[in-house]
């Protein structure tokens, strides 16, 4: 008979295949496995799942619909989740251990999350945030790719552990973006947004994943006194836990080297190693002090640092016009691999180093993987911000935003800019046009026959010069030209999206679209207060949009590029009583099942409901009318009205 383990390891391995062959289906128009196949393994789940009382957020057996947040709840966390003290030596580790049992495992580069289970149910999911006071991301939890909804032990349990995204989601998911100005910079960061997302939806497609670390509390367990035991059993119930050795004193040498080896090869990010004494008891009675606890030690890596020589700033234009700084310098010897680059991000960091071509420099690769300047050793400071942009050679300016400066080419018919964004324009999720590489597109634009988007669509009228030009000819002038024809039929939230407006990707497109009825008109005539209204949008985005619009060019350039498109239109064929209403939903839910549901009715209605109260909201629901929430009283204040539940169903079903 399986144990639990091999149980939860063919669950595991149901899901993943079962997952695979409902994608092909249903999203792919093919078949990996038949029907039989299918609901054969299906059943096998289902009856595993019954067996092991556990049940994975990605299992096919459940289905968790999405929901959107106003804003996410803060909440005070039980006891303060302090930092651990740390060295880089491992001397310093086996001093900390003395004779102790010691726990050494990974220490994740991702986001920490606070669970709470009851009744075998994910009660409550909540960031570590400052320690004191996180963010309650349940929604979002819930999309973790491997966490177990529903658990075996049906007491009260407290757990903590790190949300990762691995190097390869990580890596696919830059892929799929193809402006380089919206790519994302390392995992942490990837994973950060993605779990304080206001729609878990957009987590959901980020394919998080949580690593048990440690076990708070658990109603009723004996644990014999060892965080071994306690580690094993959370695996027990599900948790996929965080890889754990134990060491001695005498054995750390051999685990260390281990970790070593393992910290290259491993696909997630990991930024050294934490120990904590097995003996639980030993461990709580030691206390610890304001900062740190003391029955816990970090190790970091010591970074492998290089001596070498900056050789010039080369410096990378964009189509923001952000002019980003990167260092070249005399090639080194790096965890492994020949290293000559490194970004340096912003002006301000180039001023913080006092960075001069020939100083002698010192690099490392921060978390074993991105070159990095560690320090100055020559600081003379003689580097020249460039006045001019590398590429059109315009005027540059330094601007400041959030206490960081960077710069910026502001000629708006900087060559740099058109090429990068046409690449944008022409990319898989904006207009899709196929064989119209970045080096075509620079050589169409050196000769003239590109000034803004709407050209492309005239570039037959160069079909003699397109064919002889190199790299070109008949074949593929006719390619192209059956692939722009095919990209005039489109949709709006691309047409928005491949504008190339700051800040706005597809996603936001599509919400923007949403929100004003997928008319083109009422989004550029749209003003701050209502696009920021939008759920999921905010003042930066708003602002990006409001600036672009204001720009007469921009308007016809958009004029220019609407008469060669066929945009597809969104019917709304439910009875659209709510149009032109706009509706704030707060408060605890009586008739529906949470307030994405409200949300989703009043839109398919013709309503929209936004995050906050303003003067353009034309209802607040809130089934306690007589609070004294913020948003009650703000409507009060501005004479909206404030309807419950019962009033919205009694408006629709009239």
């Amino acid at each position: 008979m399986q144990n639990k383990q091999d149980r939860l390891d063919r669950m595991k391995e149901l899901v993943e295949l079962l997952n695979q062959a409902g994608k092909a289906y249903y999203q792919e128009d093919r078949e990996i496995m038949s029907n039989y196949e299918y609901d054969a393994l299906y059943d096998e789940l289902r009856a595993l799942e019954e067996e092991t009382e556990t049940i994975f957020s990605n299992s096919p057996t459940v289905n968790v619909g999405y929901e959107s947040l106003d804003e996410l709840p803060k909440e005070a966390h039980g006891s303060p989740m302090l930092s651990l003290d740390k060295t880089k030596d491992v001397e310093g580790m086996r001093s900390f251990m003395g004779n102790h049992r010691t726990l050494l495992s990974w220490k994740m580069d991702g986001l920490t999350i606070v669970l709470t289970y009851r009744d075998g149910q994910l009660y409550k999911a909540v960031t570590r945030g400052n320690g004191v006071v996180g963010e309650v991301v349940t929604n979002n939890a819930r999309k973790f790719v491997n966490l177990p909804l529903r658990i075996p032990y049906k007491g009260e349990l407290v757990l903590r552990g790190e949300a990762i995204i691995t190097y390869s989601d990580f890596a696919r998911i830059n892929e799929e973006i193809e402006d380089v100005d919206a790519k994302y910079k390392n995992p942490r960061n990837l994973c950060s947004g993605s779990v304080r997302q206001l729609n878990n939806e957009i987590t959901a497609g980020r394919n998080v994943r949580f690593y048990a670390f440690a076990l708070v509390s658990a109603q009723d367990m004996d644990f014999e006194n060892s965080r071994q035991v306690q580690m094993d059993w959370l695996a027990s119930q599900g948790f996929q836990i965080v890889e754990y050795r134990v060491v001695t004193a005498a054995s750390l040498d051999e685990a260390m080297e281990y970790f070593s080896y393992q910290v290259a090869q491993n696909d997630f990010p990991s930024d050294g190693l934490v120990a904590i004494y097995d003996d639980i008891a030993y461990g709580e009675s030691l206390g610890s002090t304001s900062k740190f606890p003391r029955n816990a030690f970090a190790f970091k890596w010591a970074d492998e640092i290089r001596e070498t020589t900056l050789k010039e700033m080369e410096w990378s234009a964009s189509r923001t016009g952000l002019i980003n700084p990167v260092a070249i310098f005399e090639p080194v010897e790096l965890e492994g691999t020949t290293v000559s680059r490194a970004s340096v991000h912003n002006i301000s960091i180039v001023k913080e180093l006092k960075l001069g071509i020939g100083d002698k420099i010192e690099v490392y690769k921060a978390n074993m993987i991105i070159p990095q300047i560690a320090r100055n050793l020559t600081e003379s400071g003689n580097l020249e911000i460039p006045t001019e942009c590398p590429v059109c050679q315009g005027p540059t300016k330094i601007k400041q935003e959030n206490d960081v400066e960077s710069l910026y080419c502001i000629n708006g018919e900087c060559p740099a800019k058109k090429i990068k964004a046409f690449t944008l324009f022409v990319s898989r999720d904006a207009m899709n046009i196929d064989g119209l590489s970045e080096a075509s597109l620079e050589k169409f634009i050196a000769k003239g026959f590109l000034k803004d988007f709407g050209d492309l669509y005239e570039l037959s009228r160069y079909e003699n010069e397109i064919v002889e030009m190199e790299g070109f000819g008949r074949k593929s002038y006719d390619n192209l030209m059956a692939n722009i024809e095919k990209s005039r039929k489109t949709t709006l939230p691309r047409v928005l999206y491949s504008l190339g407006i700051l800040n706005i990707g597809l996603a936001n497109a599509k919400l923007i679209c949403k929100a004003f009825d997928y008319d083109v008109d009422q989004i550029r005539k749209a003003d701050a207060e209502d696009v920021s209204a939008i759920d999921g949008i905010g003042p930066v985005i708003a602002r990006s949009l409001i600036e672009y619009f204001a720009d007469p060019e921009h308007e016809r350039m958009l004029n220019h590029l609407l008469t060669h498109l066929e945009i597809e239109q969104v019917v709304i064929q439910d009875k659209q009583i709510f149009a032109g209403l706009n509706f704030v939903i707060t408060g605890s839910v009586n008739h529906f099942a949470n307030r994405a549901q409200i949300k989703e009715l009043i839109e398919s209605k013709g309503g929209k409901v936004t995050g906050s109260v303003t003067s353009k909201t034309n209802y607040l629901i809130n089934n306690d009318t007589t609070s004294n929430s913020s948003k009650n009283k703000k409507a009060k204040e501005l004479g909206i009205p404030i309807i419950s539940e019962e009033t919205l169903i009694a408006m629709y079903e009239e």
